[in-house]
């Protein structure tokens, strides 16, 4: 029987284009489930922070009568502007091992962004980089973090068949955190602070509200990561969508920021506990008891990791060693509050600078992940 394909047009298709997953991986020990509320929100149009910018539809694969494929294609009006390509996206791709399935996927997502003129598809890439991205081809015996995409081997075959070339590649270490940060890392921290008259503050959500504080993390974001690998500019109005998730879920010790003497946010580093193993127990939902899962994990008792989501520094004040700083004071916190390990999030390959920043603690690169592109033809 041929692959049928159906676009997701109800509430009931998409609970199982988000679903979808945790059937293909319920007996994989690496897999971690999404938070399903949060993926169900990230989809809908209605809820979507990137719909006023991005067109886009959610497909799903059927062969012989079972779900055994999806996929979203996404056309990012602002991405392509900004870098001046036509690209359509292809993410949330997941299928069942059959060549048939996948062909038949990449062939809607083709035929999609020919209806807007696109010239190039490239993935896997979500609606902005708030969103999973990278198809994972080295660490699949690594269980996954919540940040992050996880895939069987058997995608890479089926991608390479599709006639896709490696755009970038990112890989992703985790680092055991020392009993004592090296003396190297601590003299630095210091002498960076003192000679560039900078100080780390401390926030909390009333100093957050008050001061409107995750605006000027989110445009520090945006300055910093502009010229990354197919990055896209978020407009304010959609940051509040991001930001609104993101301080439900964030614990303010693991947040780092950095002021200069005119108390202007000049670095800032965002961490988290490790959420795999509630999100394990709870299968990615909220109810009955997923609530209580996530909740113990974030606020009551960490589990032994944490996740290192993001570093950012204002680009005048980059090279001038307030990576370290953010580093350092990111590893005390890790200490005080008995963090044994910490997964970084994907750092680009050609980031070399950055990369050497963790070496003091000798990290294992255990995973790396590409976006592919492949050109499209009439």
């Amino acid at each position: 029987m041929s692959v049928q394909i159906k676009e997701v047009k109800s509430r009931k298709d998409l609970r199982r284009f988000v679903q979808f997953p945790e059937t293909l991986y319920k007996h994989n020990g690496c897999y971690v489930p999404y938070l399903e509320l949060d993926q169900m929100e990230t989809l809908d149009p209605k809820t979507n922070p990137a719909a006023d910018f991005c067109d886009y539809k959610l497909l799903l694969a059927y062969k012989d009568g079972k779900l055994a494929g999806r996929v979203a294609a996404i056309v990012n009006h602002k991405n392509n502007e900004q870098w001046n390509h036509k690209q359509v996206r292809f993410g949330w791709i997941d299928f069942i091992d059959d060549c048939e399935v996948s062909a038949a996927l990449m062939a809607e997502v083709e035929a999609y962004g020919r209806q807007f003129g696109m010239e190039e598809v490239v993935g896997p890439l979500g609606f902005t980089d708030m969103d999973p991205e990278g198809m994972l081809i080295e660490g699949f015996d690594r269980e996954s973090t919540m940040p992050q995409i996880y895939n069987d081997p058997y995608y890479v075959d089926h991608i390479v068949a599709l006639g896709f070339e490696k755009d970038a590649d990112w890989l992703e270490f985790r680092a055991q955190i020392p009993e004592k940060l090296p003396e190297k890392i601590e003299r630095i921290e210091k002498i960076v602070l003192e000679r560039n008259n900078l100080h780390i503050r401390q926030l909390t959500r009333r100093i957050i509200r008050k001061e409107d504080y995750a605006h000027k993390i989110f445009a520090l974001d945006n300055e910093t990561y502009k010229s990354l690998y197919n990055v896209t500019e978020l407009p304010m109005e959609t940051a509040d969508k991001y930001i609104g998730f993101y301080l439900k879920i964030l614990d303010m010790r693991y947040l780092t920021c950095i002021e200069n003497d005119k108390g202007e946010l000049i670095g800032f580093g965002v961490t988290m506990p490790s959420l795999a193993r509630a999100l394990k127990k709870s299968r990615g939902k909220l109810f009955p008891f997923g609530w209580w899962y996530l909740l113990h994990d974030l606020f009551i008792k960490h589990s032994d990791g944490a996740e290192l989501l993001l570093i950012g520094v204002r680009p005048d004040y980059q090279n001038l060693g307030v990576n370290a700083v953010i580093i350092a004071d990111t590893f005390h916190k890790y200490q005080q509050m008995g963090v044994k390990w910490v997964e970084s999030n994907g750092e680009l390959e050609t980031n070399v600078k950055v990369r050497k920043q963790f070496e003091i603690f000798n990290p294992d690169w255990c995973k790396r992940r590409r976006a592919w592109i492949k050109k499209l033809n009439g």
